[in-house]
């Protein structure tokens, strides 16, 4: 017989236990605003951006990528930011007051100026350019649906069921079940979707499919916190399709080899200067040159 766990009261007032919260409870705090003092490093191209390639930094680098492929002179200088530490420090906070990546900052006018939170990047970016985003306002508006929708979800998809999951110190029964049942759900919802698409808001390929590919496609992958047999991904055979053919995009390619600092040496490009970057700069270029 397993000894059931004593109910959680929760006290009149919180207070903040700084040893809870699992594997990353050392750069979790209750408060805004920086810890140090550090400048960010400023590049020679028109748009900086200070990122890792977790699945929100992923969106911004294959934009770029895929503007770039495209034929827009969209050049970026790509920097590499640390979860716990650059994260906090003053340079950061003050082009993303909320201390998350991507951040931002244009360049390319007469004043620079912040641009955060990945779906705002993706959004400024199109405009900017005029690509990957519909002009059409029914398919505008379809577009931009599916992009909040995945600015809505994914919190479930990470937050919760992947903390609980993957990151949490114990295994809680009802947290998993709760948000596999949602993620699951969510994975129904993009699968009925592409059953009558070849993309996520109809025939082209937008900014929708950027901002959601790292996150359900990671998923649909069984790439994400390991969870595919768990949650039994294959099931999902229109959102593998269009997962799989998004991944075979040159630009999806470079852009989620972009600040990672994780996994095969060659996919690692821990910044972005220049184009050539892919070819003489992965981590297992550099570490060969040493």
């Amino acid at each position: 017989m397993t000894d059931t766990p004593a109910e959680y009261v929760p006290p009149k007032v919180w207070t903040w236990n700084k040893e809870s919260g699992g594997r990353f409870a050392a750069i979790n705090r209750p408060i805004a605003g920086p810890t140090h003092e550090k400048e960010l490093p400023v590049g020679r191209h028109p748009f900086q951006l200070y990122s890792l390639a977790t699945p929100n930094g992923v969106k911004a680098t294959v934009m770029f990528e895929e503007l770039l492929e495209a034929g827009h002179p969209a050049e970026y200088d790509g920097w590499l930011l640390t979860i716990g530490g650059d994260q906090f420090g003053s340079g950061f906070v003050a082009i993303n007051p909320n201390s998350k990546i991507p951040a931002l900052v244009d360049r390319s006018g007469d004043k620079p100026f912040r641009i955060f939170e990945s779906g705002a990047i993706l959004v400024h970016l199109a405009e900017k350019f005029g690509a990957f985003l519909p002009t059409d306002p029914a398919k505008r508006a379809e577009t931009l649906s599916w992009l909040f929708w995945q600015m809505g979800s994914a919190p479930f998809l990470g937050g919760g069921f992947g903390h609980f999951y993957a990151y949490a110190p114990t295994k809680i029964e009802y947290a998993i079940d709760r948000y596999a049942m949602e993620v699951k759900r969510q994975l129904d919802v993009l699968d009925r979707q592409l059953a009558d698409n070849k993309f996520i808001a109809g025939d082209e390929y937008t900014i929708a499919d950027i901002a959601i590919w790292p996150w359900y496609g990671g998923m649909a992958k069984g790439v994400l916190y390991e969870a595919g047999e768990f949650l039994q991904v294959q099931e999902y055979k229109h959102l593998n399709r269009w997962a799989d053919e998004v991944a075979e995009r040159p630009a999806v390619q470079r852009g989620r080899m972009v600040n990672r600092t994780w996994g095969e040496p060659s996919t690692q490009l821990p910044e972005r200067h220049e184009a050539s970057d892919f070819e003489t700069k992965t981590r297992d270029k550099l570490e060969a040159a040493k």
